[in-house]
């Protein structure tokens, strides 16, 4: 576990240290700052609407405000979650270090779990732009706090699974942009597998469909955690460090 942490530790101020962390905390604030005003501009309008037409009930804020921003979060963390990931391995097989991590007196599952903590932690770090955001609805509002959470879990799974999948391409080359532009192209594509579910009803389109990162993160943007969206979450994450300690454990035999 030390060794772990202490990897960690390193990765978490290898991008503090840089223009990375401040550049994607800013990008992701200013965005997510953008669909927040938006939401919140459009529910003010329709619940004014509402009261002047006559309408029903109060509008909920957590169905017209926080669940579409959930869903926009997890759009704009699809473009940027592989600028986290592509510098993993990468960055240390073009500078020449990864020998001297090939050559310590750790494992491989050590070498990847610190370094994908401190990716995870990197992107929790971006995420908590949002939760400024958010945390203005509860001292002017009154929404329900529970899917707000759920919401919040539901993009950290997403996130770290994307993390995982860009870890394992980041051992396969030394050019970030290309492990960048690979994860995303990737990810990308597993984002819109679930297109072929609204055109086909037959069960080999079902089991691409449910292949889609969307289709699990849904129910979380609606505040419900599915047992199953979260064990094909967990599932994908270990099959990527998986695959990602293996792709280190090559680089031992090609060495």
């Amino acid at each position: 576990m030390r060794n772990i942490l202490t990897i960690c530790s390193k990765e978490i101020k290898s991008y503090f240290v840089s223009p990375i962390a401040y550049l994607l905390m800013g990008l992701f604030g200013l965005i997510f700052g953008y669909f927040f005003y938006s939401a919140t501009a459009y529910f003010v309008m329709a619940g004014m609407r509402a009261q002047m037409q006559g309408g029903g009930g109060p509008m909920s804020v957590n169905e017209y405000v926080i669940a579409p921003l959930f869903g926009n979060a997890s759009v704009v963390g699809l473009f940027l979650i592989p600028l986290i990931s592509m510098r993993l391995f990468a960055e240390e097989k073009r500078s020449g270090t990864i020998e001297l991590l090939m050559t310590s007196p750790i494992t491989d599952w050590e070498i990847v779990l610190g370094k994908f903590l401190g990716a995870v932690f990197m992107y929790l770090c971006v995420l908590a732009m949002a939760g400024a955001n958010v945390a203005l609805l509860f001292i002017w509002g009154n929404p329900d706090w529970r899917p707000v959470l759920t919401g919040f879990l539901g993009l950290a799974l997403q996130g770290a699974t994307v993390l995982s999948i860009g870890s394992f391409i980041s051992t396969t080359t030394k050019n970030q942009i290309i492990a960048g532009a690979a994860t995303f192209s990737i990810c990308l594509l597993l984002w819109v597998l679930s297109w072929v579910s609204s055109y086909n009803e037959a069960g080999w389109a079902q089991v691409i469909a449910y292949c889609s990162i969307l289709t699990h993160f849904e129910p979380f943007s609606k505040g419900i955690i599915d047992t199953k969206d979260v064990v094909f979450y967990l599932s994908a994450i270990f099959l990527g460090l998986f695959l990602t300690t293996r792709s280190i454990e090559s680089m031992r035999w090609r060495a």
